[in-house]
């Protein structure tokens, strides 16, 4: 293209449009779907139940150690189908550039969404581009959906947990959170924190075929809020009580400094490849085993237990310290971190 950057005329529908599609995505993104540019794709099905999502990302900045806004988009919304349990099938994408956008920046993003979905093994089937006038968006605003099919038989959600169920995390918590924030801040620790962005599909599916579906509660994937509210709102779901152990929970020591200097809680902070199982207990080794067994799941640990509600009389979730003392984890309240995703 002549110029550098994206203007007015690329959200216009017409020829400027046509070549900004066939030269960042279409040359990355090519399927049978998407190359036929209609109004919408038509995929085939199979009998059973799908799953369907759809989610946003204003991540900022765009660009950050481990990843930027265009994997991230991908991972996550693959991400949110296989919490269901579901093999992904196909995405949807509708990019929203402020004019003025570097198109060094915009193909950056481009190549990186055709990797991730070359990585993940999804396409994506239809995609929509729309320009906003300089200042009116921020570089760059993501905006996806997803299908996929969900095994027969698996039934899951955070309604399901039940006492002595045991609570599993799959790695390391906080590190989305802690890389957005050192390069937002553009803060220097010694050594470089990364996003732990990361499609969850095929870690799943392990899980899934070493272990009765029957006996895995659900998936959930600590995004907003992190590790903390997610086990609140299973607590809450499921009319339980959660207690954890504060030494179980797996946390970077990089990560851990730059909660105690910023006066952060890494149970608070964003995770985009990491997710909570809640498995019965007397299969909670298959799990681990499971896990253990894959690059991403190196790191899982049990890390605590479900409860009933006893004398406390309603849902919460407890942490034993390291000290020998207890404290409440309450749902995250506010926002320490705003454009986290």
């Amino acid at each position: 293209m002549k110029d550098d950057r994206v203007l007015l005329d690329h959200g216009s529908g017409g020829l400027a449009t046509k070549r900004l599609i066939e030269e960042f995505f279409l040359s990355r993104l090519a399927n049978d779907y998407l190359s036929r540019l209609e109004d919408s794709a038509v995929v085939p099905v199979q009998e059973g139940r799908l799953a369907f999502t759809t989610d946003s990302y204003v991540v900022d900045p765009i660009f950050f150690p481990g990843g930027d806004i265009g994997s991230l988009a991908v991972h996550g919304t693959i991400n949110d189908l296989a919490m269901q349990g579901a093999a992904p099938m196909a995405l949807s994408m509708g990019l929203i550039l402020e004019e003025g956008l570097m198109f060094s920046e915009l193909e950056r993003v481009a190549e990186s969404i055709s990797q991730a979905c070359i990585e993940a093994g999804v396409a994506i089937a239809a995609a929509d581009t729309k320009v906003v006038p300089l200042g009116k968006g921020d570089k760059i605003f993501i905006n996806t959906s997803g299908i996929g099919r969900v095994p027969k038989g698996l039934y899951l959600g955070a309604h399901r947990a039940r006492p002595g169920d045991v609570v599993i995390v799959s790695g390391f918590v906080g590190d989305h959170g802690a890389a957005i924030l050192t390069a937002r801040s553009n803060l220097s620790f010694g050594t470089e924190i990364k996003s732990d962005s990361a499609p969850l599909h095929a870690l799943v599916s392990a899980v899934l075929e070493r272990c009765p579906s029957d006996k895995i509660r659900l998936f959930r994937d600590p995004t907003r809020g992190g590790l903390a509210t997610v086990l609140n709102e299973i607590a809450m779901s499921s009319n339980v009580c959660i207690e954890i152990d504060q030494d179980a929970v797996p946390i970077r020591q990089e990560v851990s400094g730059v909660c105690e200097l910023l006066g952060l809680d890494p149970l608070y902070l964003a995770n985009e490849g990491k997710c909570v199982v809640v498995v019965e207990e007397d299969h909670s080794q298959l799990v681990m085993d499971a896990l253990s067994g894959l690059a991403l799941g190196r790191h899982a640990a049990v890390i605590g237990c479900v409860k009933e509600l006893g004398g406390v009389g309603r849902p919460v979730v407890t942490m034993n310290t390291s000290i020998g003392g207890r404290r409440i984890i309450s749902m995250l309240s506010g926002e320490p971190l705003p454009r986290i995703c």
